[in-house]
């Protein structure tokens, strides 16, 4: 379909209209480049990126549902009490021998419970969330200590924590290489010859994962396109588009190709990659995400255009807890063992994750691919000092800096449009 007679925007626009979104960003580039200079490049390295990504996917998790909750203008100061509580109910669970599947429909469903039980109150009682949830991270605090008897309970084997730390591996999908004279081969090594070289491994399979999700998403954005000109929205320039398409397609093969030097793809990447592709859907392409800006954006308007206000909220909190039972299972699975202080702290770092990329602290703002590249920013920023072996007090420091100006940068750009 030719472009002719749809809207576009100007390069000028489409740069105002989405600056929070390019800083963001820009943001973690520059993080990335400053931490490769201080970390002479080991910040880089494959073994780095798939750290990364599994010691920090439940920040990435839990801002996923954070972000629906500060978009319609609550809080959720319980999920890191939920996440240890649900965590330690899904060892016991997986300890009688029921499998992990059967163990992670159980942390959802509780999770969900939870939430649902939290938003009852907050949507149905008005009572505020700050405070409905400060009770929340007490109680569930408390009834994980009385669970766990204060003490740490592991699962009975290493399946467990293979969703947090496992990979995804095609048998035969490796190139296995040694030295100069053997050079690139398919297949094992013969063990007379594994002795004599410097061995690495090429995970095949981590790069054709990546060449399907990048072949999926241009289809998708072209699908996109064309029914956004069906329907004479308005659309980026063919050159602007095509560049945009072009580096988020770099970046996921950048990507796969720093998991497939190092130990294949992160099975927690998948579990991440299907929670944001769902949740980003929802937001941008349902009923359900309309009414959640909207009601964000000014509830009582909400409710006058007849969107039941309560049950939104009452919706978002459930699948907030939802989300906590999947960050339960991921980061218990990390640890290895359902620790009764476990979960200390993570609920500020998926709202500062949040904030930094770019929601609103008013409402109405905020995009589920923004709050992973915030998530990314604070991953980057833990990771590259601890590499310069800087104490983690400096690290609340910095954080503490971050936040602070990721929200003084959205009251300044508020005011600026007259929306504040």
């Amino acid at each position: 379909m030719s472009d002719s007679g749809a809207p576009k925007s100007s390069i000028g626009n489409l740069i105002k209209n989405n600056i929070r979104n390019y800083s963001m960003f820009i943001m973690l580039a520059v993080i990335m480049v400053i931490f490769a200079f201080l970390t002479r490049g080991t910040n880089f390295n494959s073994r780095n990126f798939t750290n990364i990504f599994i010691q920090y996917s439940y920040v990435l998790i839990l801002a996923v549902g954070m972000v629906q909750v500060i978009i319609i203008g609550g809080i959720d100061l319980s999920v890191g009490s939920v996440c240890a509580f649900v965590g330690a109910i899904s060892v016991m669970v997986y300890n009688t021998g029921i499998g992990i599947v059967p163990t992670l429909l159980v942390a959802l469903i509780i999770g969900a419970a939870i939430g649902a039980f939290q938003g009852f109150w907050i949507a149905y009682l008005q009572i505020p969330a700050f405070i409905v949830t400060l009770a929340g991270m007490l109680l569930f605090r408390g009834l994980t200590y009385i669970i766990t008897k204060v003490n740490p309970i592991n699962p009975h084997d290493d399946v467990y924590k293979q969703m947090a730390s496992g990979f995804l591996n095609f048998p035969g999908f490796e190139i296995h290489y040694g030295g100069p004279i053997e050079g690139l081969r398919f297949g094992a090594l013969p063990e007379e010859l594994a002795g004599n070289f410097s061995i690495g491994t090429v995970y095949l399979s981590a790069l054709l994962i990546g060449l399907i999700v990048v072949v999926l998403y241009i289809v998708t954005e072209m699908i996109s396109r064309k029914n956004r000109l069906k329907n004479n929205f308005e659309v980026m320039p063919i050159p602007l588009f095509v560049g945009k398409v072009a580096l988020i397609s770099a970046l996921v093969i950048f990507l796969s190709q720093r998991f497939s030097t190092y130990r294949g793809l992160p099975i927690v990447v998948i579990v991440l990659g299907v929670t944001i592709l769902i949740f980003n859907f929802i937001m941008k392409n349902t009923v359900l995400g309309r009414y959640i800006y909207a009601v964000g954006g000014n509830s009582r308007s909400a409710k006058l255009s007849g969107i039941n206000s309560e049950q939104v909220v009452f919706i978002v909190f459930s699948i907030m807890g939802s989300l906590s039972g999947l960050a339960a299972i991921v980061s218990t699975g990390y640890m290895n063992s359902a620790l009764p202080q476990a979960g200390n702290l993570f609920e500020m770092d998926a709202i500062a994750a949040c904030y930094i990329g770019g929601v609103s602290a008013s409402g109405g703002i905020g995009t589920v691919v923004g709050v992973i590249v915030g998530g990314l920013v604070m991953s980057a920023i833990n990771n590259g000092m601890s590499l310069m072996n800087l104490g983690q007090h400096w690290q609340y420091v910095v954080k503490a800096a971050v936040v602070l100006l990721a929200v003084l940068y959205d009251v300044y750009t508020r005011r600026k449009a007259g929306l504040g």
